[in-house]
């Protein structure tokens, strides 16, 4: 099993059975057009390598230098939440998607922070993708508040797993499956995917005109209310802005606003 981890870094850790490796992107600047190894997999026409490719590229090196062929599954977001809000190269899924099947794994969204509208555009964040996953994992805006979470996968897989034990402690709990299924009914009633196309995209607008005033602001980022922005101490290097962001924290939270950081 691995899964995309921190790409805001430049990294992507794989983790197979109990080995972990770590690859190095290759700094954008440096890349050259190549012919990627991960072409035979992908059966797409020679051209020049756009960006999603060669992070595809990794996935095909990690799979075949440190695993035996053969994986168990891939979960990634839409838009890394923690790691910074970033969103994943258009195109990427699709091209890992189908590596990771040729190889014998399942593909798995995780869709608790990009799930029930919140990126604006779709309902779920992997439909902004193209793609369409065997799993998919929710949890957080499925209870607006209460403790729920729900695991979406195909009849097949369904059926292997009733062959395991397996068990949860608080699973099928009535009160919350009750609220799970009004906050379903209010998304719909109250156009809450349509909300966050709108006041995302102005947010967006009015982030990035603050953007082009403060060189504080390295990068504003993300996708209908799922936003993020970057602090940096020079837009060349992208040291982060640590002390600066403890205080826009504190000034936003007396102004009664509460900010989430990752990265």
């Amino acid at each position: 099993m691995f899964s995309v981890w921190c790409v805001f870094t430049g990294y992507i850790e794989g983790v197979t059975h109990s080995y972990q490796r770590k690859l190095q992107a290759v700094r954008w600047q440096a890349l050259a057009p190549r012919i990627c190894t991960a072409r035979s997999y992908l059966r797409i026409q020679p051209a020049v390598c756009a960006v999603w490719l060669r992070y595809a590229e990794d996935v095909a090196d990690l799979i075949a230098g440190a695993t035996s062929g053969q994986v168990a599954g891939f979960i990634a977001e839409t838009i890394q939440g923690v790691g910074g809000t970033v969103p994943l190269a258009s195109g990427y899924l699709p091209a890992v998607y189908e590596l990771v099947r040729a190889h014998g794994g399942v593909c798995i969204a995780d869709e608790v922070q990009t799930g029930f509208g919140r990126t604006g555009s779709a309902f779920w964040g992997f439909q902004n993708q193209g793609v369409v996953p065997d799993i998919v994992t929710m949890a957080k805006g499925i209870g607006n508040g209460l403790p729920l979470a729900a695991v979406v996968t195909t009849p097949e897989i369904a059926a292997a797993l009733a062959k395991r034990i397996h068990f949860n402690t608080f699973g099928g709990n009535p009160v919350c499956s009750a609220g799970g299924r009004a906050v379903l009914r209010v998304i719909d009633k109250e156009r809450i995917q349509q909300h966050a196309v709108e006041v995302g995209d102005h947010l967006l607008q009015r982030l990035r005109a603050l953007q082009s005033k403060h060189d504080l602001i390295g990068d504003v980022r993300g996708q209908g209310l799922m936003l993020g922005l970057e602090l940096v101490k020079d837009r060349e290097t992208k040291a982060p802005a640590i002390a600066e962001l403890g205080e826009v924290f504190e000034g936003m939270k007396d102004l009664g606003v509460l900010m989430g950081k990752g990265g």
